[in-house]
């Protein structure tokens, strides 16, 4: 479960919740864990038995944010050392907008900044996992607004550690995608998962799982045919998740991943109670302990 879901709650309360809940995963918000404080945060998820599926976010290396590229990478370089003192399986990147550069520069820019990154990470054994986004105003956060453009970058970067984040909301507008998913799995670092009811036109429009229009249990059927075992995090944003009852939220979660995908995610499920998710060397391979909402990950073939 992301901590993007349970918006108001704290760190604090997300760990407790989602125990509570028979979740085994967190996919950490890097600001809620600054606003509990970095030691004790590490600290609490460590001794929390929780797996760290991903660590959000860093990026904006082409100036959108108001960031140098030298800031940007400085401050995705410190993202990466929290991510391994949380023992995260990914860092989630975003490229920033074209902020005025041509769409090849921007490309060298982000193709630079993701090595320098990828480098940190691989001495830490974590993975980069760059965040495409389409069907939405994104001119300010990512310039990649299409798989293809998104596959073209990471294999001209060409970075064993650098990969992507498969996000249904955002992937599903893909003309072809279920054709796309063997060339895309290898690069896949985490997989987001929601519906929505289309069009969509904002994150706000996301809803449970199978509850909506875009062809959930068919992209996470392809992404298993095609050897995908990592991480499937619930990431459901806007006003209509974040005031809700969050205990009554996540029990709805699992019931819907369960409805959309049972022969997957009840197998995977019923598999967390024997597994050491605090285990550091476990924790460190999203393959091998896997979670996303209810889900537990088997263990994976090799993933670039």
């Amino acid at each position: 479960m992301n901590e993007m879901t349970t918006y108001r709650w704290s760190l604090l309360d997300d760990v407790a919740g989602f125990k509570a809940a028979g979740i085994s995963g967190i996919g950490v918000w890097r600001q809620k864990l600054s606003d509990f404080g970095e030691e004790r945060g590490i600290e609490l998820l460590r001794e929390s038995g929780l797996a760290v599926s991903s660590f959000s976010s860093a990026g904006g290396f082409t100036g959108s944010d108001g960031l140098t590229f030298r800031e940007a990478v400085d401050d995705a370089l410190d993202a990466v050392r929290l991510a391994a003192e949380i023992r995260a399986g990914c860092l989630v990147v975003v490229s920033g907008g074209r902020a005025g550069h041509t769409f090849n520069h921007a490309r060298r820019i982000l193709r630079d900044a993701l090595r320098a990154v990828g480098d940190a990470a691989a001495h830490y054994g974590l993975s980069v996992a760059l965040q495409p986004a389409m069907g939405r105003p994104i001119e300010r956060w990512s310039f990649l607004t299409s798989l293809d453009a998104t596959l073209e970058m990471l294999a001209w970067c060409d970075h064993a550690h650098v990969g992507m984040v498969c996000d249904i909301f955002h992937l599903a507008r893909e003309t072809d995608l279920l054709r796309k998913v063997a060339q895309a799995v290898p690069w896949i670092k985490i997989a987001a998962i929601c519906d929505a009811h289309q069009p969509a036109q904002s994150d706000a429009d996301r809803c449970l799982p199978g509850e909506g229009q875009l062809p959930c249990a068919e992209i996470i059927a392809a992404l298993e045919i095609e050897g995908y075992r990592g991480f499937y995090d619930v990431q459901l944003f806007g006003e209509r998740f974040w005031n809700a009852d969050y205990a009554a939220l996540l029990g709805e979660c699992r019931g819907a991943l369960t409805r959309l995908a049972p022969h997957i995610f009840a197998a995977r499920a019923g598999a967390c109670a024997d597994t050491p998710h605090a285990d550091n060397a476990a924790a460190r391979n999203p393959a091998s302990l896997g979670a996303g909402g209810a889900v537990i990950a088997t263990p994976a073939a090799p993933q670039r």
